[in-house]
C-alpha cells in the first residue's frame, strides 16, 4: 500500500482540489493507497474541511492534533499512523504537485533507493525566501557531504523502514534525508514541479534559518559521532589541553632563567586550560559509557538485506533489537504457602 502523508496548518482553501489532484494521480498507480492529513492545530476551517472529505472518499484519513506541535511532530504522528509500506509526504499548500508522485516512487520500486527527495526547480517563491534557503543548501551540503539541492523539499517518498528509523522532534524534518544517510540508507533526488502559492500565506519566517543551522548541529553530532562521542568531545579537551601545557610550559622555561611568574596571568590561563580540558574529556568518557550501556541492550546497525539465511533472504533489520532476554527466566515466588501432604 502507498500512504500519502500530508500535514497541514491552516490551508482550508487547499484540502478540496489538492484533494482532487491526489485522487486523479494515485488511480493512475497500480497499488491502493490512502491519504492521511494531520492538522497541526489549525485555527481556520482546516479541520472541518479534512472531515468533509473524509467522508466523501474513505481512503482518505485525517488526524487533529490538540494544538501547533510543528511540522516534525505531524510528520511523526502520520508516519505512526499510515498504513503503507511506501510512504510520501508532501506539504498542503498546493506547491507540491501529486502529479510528481511517479516519479519519486520510480526509483524506490526499482531497488535504486530507499528514500527520494524532491527537488523544487525552478522554484516559485519570492527572493527573500529562496535567497537564504541556497545559502541554508549550500552549508547542509559542505557539512553533511550529501549532495542534495533541495534539502528541505517536503515531496519526498520513502520506504517503510526509513521512517521506522526515523526520530523526529524540534525542526528535524528538515534533516530527514541526513538523518537516512547516516543510517545507511540510499538517498536520491528528483526535479519537480514546484508552483505558485494560490490560497494563504507562507510559514516561513527568519528565525526558522537560525533554528535550521542550529539543527544541523545536532544532526552531525547524532549522525557522525553517535557511536563515538569522544571522538568529537575529546579534539576539543586535546587542544586544551596542548595550549595549557604550552603556556605553563613556557612560564616554567622562564622561571627556570630567574624570572618572577607568580603575578603573570599566563599562569592562571595556563592552569585554567588545564582544568577545562580534564573537564571536557571527564564528559566525553561519560558519554562514551552511557554509549557502551546503550549498545551492550542488543542494538543492532540497520541491514538492508540477507542472502543465504533461512526464510530470511530479503528480509531487512528492525530499528532496533530488543534487549536480549535472560537465559533463565526467574522462577515466580508464591506468597501462599504449599500444601503439606496428610499422613499415610
Amino acid at each position: 500500500m502507498l500512504s500519502v502523508v500530508i500535514p497541514v496548518f491552516n490551508e482550508e482553501d487547499s484540502i478540496a482540489p489538492l484533494s482532487g489532484e491526489l485522487v486523479e494521480a494515485l488511480e493512475a498507480q497500480n497499488l491502493p493507497w490512502e491519504v492521511l492529513f494531520v492538522d497541526d492545530g489549525s485555527t481556520d476551517a482546516t479541520p472541518q474541511r479534512i472531515d468533509d472529505q473524509c467522508h466523501r472518499d474513505p481512503r482518505f484519513r485525517g488526524i487533529v492534533l490538540r494544538r501547533n506541535f510543528g511540522k516534525a511532530s505531524a510528520l511523526e504522528t502520520g508516519f505512526a499512523a499510515a498504513r503503507g509500506e511506501l510512504l510520501v509526504t508532501m506539504d498542503g499548500d498546493l506547491q507540491d504537485d501529486p502529479a510528481d508522485i511517479p516519479a519519486l516512487l520510480r526509483p524506490i520500486l526499482d531497488d535504486e533507493a530507499d528514500l527520494v527527495s524532491g527537488w523544487k526547480h525552478p522554484r516559485r517563491d519570492p527572493l527573500s525566501k529562496t535567497l537564504p534557503s541556497r545559502l541554508y543548501n549550500a552549508t547542509a551540503r559542505v557539512l553533511t557531504g550529501l549532495p542534495l539541492h533541495d534539502m528541505n523539499c517536503g515531496l519526498k517518498a520513502y520506504r517503510r523502514e526509513v521512517v521506522d528509523e526515523l526520530i523526529l522532534y524540534g525542526d528535524m524534518h528538515r534533516y530527514i534525508p541526513v538523518l537516512a544517510d547516516g543510517a545507511g540508507f540510499i538517498v536520491s533526488e528528483v526535479r519537480t514541479n514546484h508552483r505558485p502559492r494560490r490560497f494563504g500565506r507562507s510559514k516561513y519566517s527568519a528565525g526558522r534559518f537560525v533554528r535550521g543551522l542550529l539543527d544541523l548541529m545536532t544532526v552531525l553530532f547524532i549522525t557522525r559521532y553517535r557511536r563515538r562521542p569522544l571522538h568529537l568531545i575529546g579534539i576539543g579537551a586535546l587542544l586544551l589541553a596542548v595550549l595549557g601545557v604550552a603556556v605553563l610550559a613556557w612560564l616554567s622555561v622562564l622561571w627556570i632563567q630567574g624570572h618572577a611568574i607568580g603575578g603573570r596571568p599566563l599562569l592562571s590561563l595556563g592552569v585554567l586550560l588545564l582544568v577545562i580540558s580534564v573537564q571536557v574529556l571527564s564528559f566525553g568518557l561519560l558519554a562514551e559509557l552511557m554509549t557502551w550501556h546503550y549498545h551492550r541492550k542488543g542494538t543492532r546497525v540497520p541491514v538492508r538485506r540477507r542472502h543465504g539465511f533461512d526464510g530470511a533472504a530479503t528480509a531487512p533489520e528492525t530499528r532496533a533489537a530488543a534487549p536480549r532476554a535472560p537465559a533463565t527466566a526467574p522462577e515466580e515466588v508464591s506468597d501462599t504457602p504449599p500444601a503439606r501432604e496428610s499422613p499415610p
